[in-house]
């Protein structure tokens, strides 16, 4: 069983910045991404990278979130800035092979991340 460890969430100001890092030690993924969960909603894709460094973000983030990997490492990072409310979620990091989709996947235990108005 693969553990995914996240890191870096908290409280912030709207307009401030977090920033997530998750590691995957010992094991290379195709594909990492970031999904948030707010409070009575569905689970939704923030971004995602693939091995090759192919980007691809939300539409609700796309400016103010950036997500990097360092392969070296098996770590996916989430540079969040200019941070809105509606941004509040758990953030969950997800691993996952070319061949599977995020469902079939592995997740990390949710980080949560609050930004107050």
């Amino acid at each position: 069983q693969v553990q995914l460890v996240e890191s870096g969430g908290g409280l912030v100001q709207a307009g401030g910045a977090l920033r997530l890092s998750c590691a995957a030690p010992g094991t290379s993924f195709s594909i990492l991404g970031w999904y948030h969960q707010a409070q009575g909603k569905q689970r939704e894709l923030v971004a995602a990278i693939t091995s090759g460094g192919s980007t691809n973000y939300a539409d609700s983030v796309k400016g103010r979130f950036t997500i990097s990997r360092d392969n070296a490492k098996n770590t996916v990072y989430l540079q969040m800035n200019s941070l809105k409310s509606e941004d509040t979620a758990v953030y969950y990091c997800n691993a996952r092979y070319a061949s599977t989709t995020a469902l079939g996947g592995f997740w990390g235990q949710g980080t949560l991340v609050t930004v107050s108005s």
